[in-house]
């Protein structure tokens, strides 16, 4: 496996070129521009080595150096200062914060493949740190809104209650955080808590805190529907930190992702084991799944995490036949969700996932079967801890 390379640098010339040469040189490269950034990826991507520019505008090298260093994660990684900063003084700065090697801009390309090569062979190349897995995890997505999202990723986490696991559910939807509603919680701002924090302070110390203990056997880390909450900015990475946090918590973890691609949840597609797409069964809904699944699994690229679940929201007899829908998505049915629509209600009222209440009804049936796929396949792709 090809030893991982944190390049920092705000100017982005220079990451291009430092970066080309040394994928060049067979490593793989990471990159961040600014401090906070780089904080971020070394905490998620365990980087063999990090070049580190001096002269950023949030946070200067010396900073990061220092706080990677204080870091119980990040301390044994090691880092080149690249910086063209060239007096002494500034040199030995650079080797109090913690840094193990020093260039200074600009260097030969010979020079800098060099000392990447010698600092990691008197490092010994520590491996990338390997992430303690209890379970894989699980997103659901609709292909649009009002398709029953929330209640089959509720009921699959509820599921998984039931094979003696430990399941967390999640909730990414700030502002529109009904998941809490479905489970008797009134409010709660566990998640928005969480994604307000910087993507490298976003470990288990900070997210246990935050979960709701549901009687179901469930944890749940939860949005709310607090309109303001939709406005909390937060970064592509902290919502991944998030995600790989609680791989390491739940057994597994389950997202509601909302509806719909966006930027986040374009990443956070990809941080799923398993994928399930919520659909129902009308021309409208049917196109729009048709759509996003050619973004997220471009055709001749079959996974075989993508699980299609179609949810019949109302009776009808008018209604598209299965093997129709599999012919406009190109996949095949996981499972048919029959209509429930009081069973559902009186489910949230109580606050109570139906597979627990009412697990002998055919909604719960289907669900049960559904987990249990996942459940195989994530017992294949993902070992427990012993």
């Amino acid at each position: 496996m090809a030893e991982k390379i944190l390049i920092v640098d705000d100017d982005l010339d220079s990451l291009k070129l430092i970066g080309l040469m040394l994928q060049r040189h067979g490593y793989e490269v990471v990159a961040a521009n600014s401090g906070t950034q780089a904080l971020a990826k070394a905490s998620n991507d365990h980087p063999n080595l990090i070049i580190l520019d001096v002269m950023m505008p949030d946070m200067d090298g010396y900073e990061v150096c220092r706080r990677l260093r204080a870091n119980n994660d990040t301390r044994p990684i090691p880092i080149i200062m690249f910086t063209a900063k060239t007096l002494v003084d500034d040199k030995v700065a650079g080797f109090e914060a913690g840094a193990d090697d020093y260039l200074t801009k600009p260097t030969h390309p010979a020079e800098l493949a060099s000392r990447v090569k010698s600092v990691l062979a008197r490092s010994g190349a520590p491996p990338k740190k390997a992430e303690p897995q209890r379970g894989g995890t699980i997103g659901v997505i609709g292909a649009k809104g009002g398709v029953g999202t929330t209640t089959v990723a509720l009921n699959v986490a509820a599921a998984f209650t039931s094979k003696s696991e430990k399941p967390i559910i999640a909730d990414f939807r700030l502002g529109a955080g009904s998941l809490g509603l479905f489970l008797g919680v009134s409010q709660s701002y566990g998640m928005g808590n969480v994604l307000s924090k910087p993507a490298a302070d976003i470990r288990a110390s900070a997210i246990e805190p935050e979960l709701v203990n549901h009687q179901s056997g469930m944890r749940a880390l939860l949005s709310s529907i607090r309109s303001k909450e939709a406005l909390i900015n937060f970064s592509h990475d902290a919502a991944a930190a998030v995600v790989k946090t609680l791989r390491t918590l739940g057994n597994p973890s389950v997202f509601d992702l909302g509806s719909g691609l966006n930027t986040i949840t374009t990443r956070l597609h990809r941080e799923m084991d398993q994928l399930i797409v919520v659909v129902e069964p009308n021309p409208a809904a049917l196109l729009m799944a048709r759509d996003m699944l050619q973004e997220i699994e471009p055709p001749g690229s079959k996974t075989g995490r993508i699980h299609i679940v179609v949810v019949n929201r109302v009776q009808s007899s008018v209604q598209t036949p299965w093997h129709e829908i599999e012919q406009a998505l190109g996949h095949e049915l996981r499972s048919i969700i029959p209509a429930a629509h009081d069973q559902v209600f009186q489910a949230a009222r109580a606050g109570t996932p139906l597979v627990t209440s009412q697990p002998g009804i055919p909604i719960s049936t289907q669900i049960a079967k559904l987990t249990d796929e996942l459940h195989t396949r994530l017992k294949a792709m993902v070992p427990n801890e012993a």
